[in-house]
């Protein structure tokens, strides 16, 4: 369960939002969730994410990074903290359940949670823009190999009942449906959610991927997480299409390593960087197909740079 949390991620542009939020919650609760647990993930008795109902926020199981990427809808690696923010696998993590004020919408919501986090955990952040080392990802040369996503079909009238061995996670356009066993020969399948449908099987000793409808800024932050610098999108396409990825043992190490999990994988945590090699990595191989390509550049990244953050929130 734990590599398919690692597919359900979504691209945000960076935005400008005022240094002092102007909104907060009418009220908010913060509690510990625990570590995560995969087998209660895959039986669906541990909630993950964010659900807006009406005027009800639930924020489940996020660690205290994925609450600030949220916070100020920013991608991991612009944001610079200390040493102990992590979201993977060990990092502490908590449940937020809150209620907008009157009039509120669930777009201003990002917003409050920059207040909360100021109030409950003390942050204090600042904005910076630095040059670092990335890779670019653009049209090869010899064209784009990929086809445009299909229409989505009508949206059923009433919600679907979960089918046999199936489990459900999360609601609405982001609820996600998914069914098999990567143990089984025939694979995992993802239905719904921002990607589409997606297929995951084990093919010749490696992991092949299949999205029914993924967009340029999520493929880049989806490569991002096995190499050692960003991914940035430069290729300027705007439409969502179908991708198939196939990645090694030692790329899904590197998404181990960047998830806090290395020391269980027998390795550092740290992503290895085997991508400035194209010819090691399937990531590379796998773009290439696509028509796509990774270049190595230096670009300005907008960074929230964390001043002060405390471990553990305020009492409620």
């Amino acid at each position: 369960m734990r590599n398919l949390s690692l597919f359900l991620v979504t691209a945000a542009a960076f935005a400008q939002t005022p240094a002092t939020p102007t909104l907060s919650f009418e009220v908010a609760s913060v509690k510990p969730a625990g570590p995560l647990d995969p087998a209660a993930i895959a039986q669906g008795k541990m909630r993950i994410g964010m659900k807006v109902d009406g005027a009800m926020v639930d924020i489940g199981s996020f660690a205290l990074k994925d609450l600030i990427r949220t916070a100020y809808e920013v991608k991991d690696y612009q944001i610079s903290g200390p040493d102990w923010l992590s979201s993977g696998m060990g990092a502490a993590r908590f449940n937020v359940q809150a209620k907008l004020p009157e009039g509120a919408t669930e777009k201003q919501v990002p917003q409050m949670l920059q207040g909360l986090l100021a109030d409950r955990f003390k942050l204090v952040v600042h904005r910076e823009s630095k040059d670092q080392s990335v890779y670019a990802l653009v049209v090869a040369k010899s064209g784009l190999k990929l086809k445009e996503a299909e229409p989505d079909p009508p949206a059923p009238e009433t919600p679907e009942e979960p089918k046999k061995g199936e489990t459900v996670i999360g609601q609405g356009s982001s609820q996600v449906r998914i069914s098999g066993s990567m143990e089984n020969g025939k694979g995992v399948t993802m239905r719904g959610g921002p990607q589409g449908n997606m297929k995951m099987s084990m093919v010749d000793g490696k992991m092949h991927m299949e999205a029914a409808k993924m967009d340029m800024p999520t493929l880049a932050e989806f490569a991002s997480r096995f190499v050692d610098r960003p991914v940035v999108d430069m290729t300027e396409l705007k439409g969502k299409y179908q991708v198939g990825l196939d990645l090694s043992m030692d790329d899904l190490k590197n998404i181990a390593r960047a998830a806090g999990m290395g020391a269980a994988m027998g390795g550092p945590d740290k992503a290895t960087g085997e991508a400035s090699d194209p010819s090691g990595s399937s990531i590379f191989m796998s773009l290439q197909q696509m028509g796509l390509k990774l270049e190595a550049r230096k670009a300005p990244l907008a960074l929230i740079v964390i001043d002060h953050l405390e471990k553990s929130p305020t009492e409620n």
